[in-house]
């Protein structure tokens, strides 16, 4: 494998871990920090106190948060910003010149408003770049650990092999597909049914609730993925079954936490407001909720959390809604 020159801009936690895996690969990194003072204490103490303490950041990644020379001879500019900043962080990246490289979105969401994903708000600013999106099953502190996993990477162009190439190691095994909008809605989706399990344990429903809610949550993604465009099968992999599973299981997850708050009694707007790093899940629900209104598309779980998180409705109530629907015969969706 022949190094290649990586920036990453944002360093929260994900941005962070994924500088130290490229840097750790023999790679030439550069972490962009949006705030200077921020960039000035991750030099001065050697690691990002503020978002992936306890991991050491090696002399050999280099700390720039003045993007016109951090991007300078770049190949691939990975973005580490969450989905509703993407699109003021692209605006910076071509006002510092950078507009024909490689581009890969670490966002999962949906930006509010437009409903666009994180591909298409990339190219709507810089429309001569190279558009991929890197997702999947992973949690920052266990990349910064070293410890297996596996992503996939989705896009269209013959840059597509070289980076997965460069990004491979034992450490981390990179799958390609060339369904970009089914990676990125599952990506997405798997937030907002994280927050309804996390409702779910808020509201000690058991074990059985879980596995009942994540099975329609499932269904659910599919429905609603091929409605917009996607294929099937890519909900069955990394980026749709795989994330759902990680991100509705992991105690670490940001969005499972923020829920079982919910689901606990707390109050929606002072969850938010003590939370230092962001809850996709939550600017998400709104947006693909309005998605679906708009494409009338049967979203049950994603009009319940909607109603939770924007319209003030008890989760329990929430829950009582879905469990009273109509009555079906149980389906599968064909690969």
């Amino acid at each position: 494998m022949e190094p290649m020159k990586f920036t990453v801009v944002g360093a929260g936690a994900w941005g962070t871990a994924f500088s130290l895996y490229l840097s750790r690969l023999g790679h030439t990194v550069t972490l962009a920090p949006r705030r200077i003072e921020h960039a000035e204490a991750i030099k001065s103490f050697s690691e990002n106190r503020d978002y992936l303490p306890g991991f050491s950041i090696p002399t050999a990644l280099l700390i720039n948060a003045h993007l016109q020379s951090s991007l300078a001879g770049v190949e691939c500019v990975i973005l580490a910003c969450p989905a509703q900043a993407l699109r003021q962080t692209c605006e910076h990246i071509k006002q510092a010149g950078f507009a024909k490289g490689i581009v890969v979105s670490l966002a999962k969401g949906l930006e509010v408003g437009s409903h666009l994903r994180p591909s298409e708000v990339i190219a709507s600013v810089l429309p001569e770049a190279k558009i991929g999106t890197l997702t999947g099953p992973t949690n920052a502190a266990e990349v910064a650990k070293q410890l297996p996993c596996a992503m996939v990477l989705a896009g269209v162009g013959d840059w597509l092999g070289p980076i997965q190439t460069a990004l491979s190691s034992a450490k981390m095994r990179i799958y390609t597909s060339d369904d970009l909008i089914g990676v990125e809605l599952g990506g997405a989706l798997k937030n907002v049914y994280a927050i309804a399990a996390g409702c779910a344990d808020g509201l000690k429903l058991g074990d059985n609730s879980r596995a009942a809610l994540l099975t329609r949550a499932l269904a659910e993604m599919v429905r609603v993925g091929v409605a917009l465009g996607a294929r099937t099968e890519t909900f069955y992999g990394l980026s749709g079954f795989g994330d759902l599973v990680a991100t509705c299981h992991g105690g670490w997850s940001r969005n499972r936490d923020f829920g079982e708050h919910i689901g606990a009694g707390a109050d929606v707007a002072k969850v938010l407001s003590h939370r230092k790093t962001v809850v996709e899940g939550y600017s998400t629900t709104e947006s693909f909720a309005g998605l679906c209104d708009q494409e009338k598309i049967d979203a049950p779980i994603l009009n319940e959390m909607r109603a939770i998180l924007f319209e003030g409705r008890k989760p329990s109530d929430a829950l009582a809604a879905l469990m009273l629907r109509g009555l079906k015969v149980e389906t599968h969706a064909k690969i």
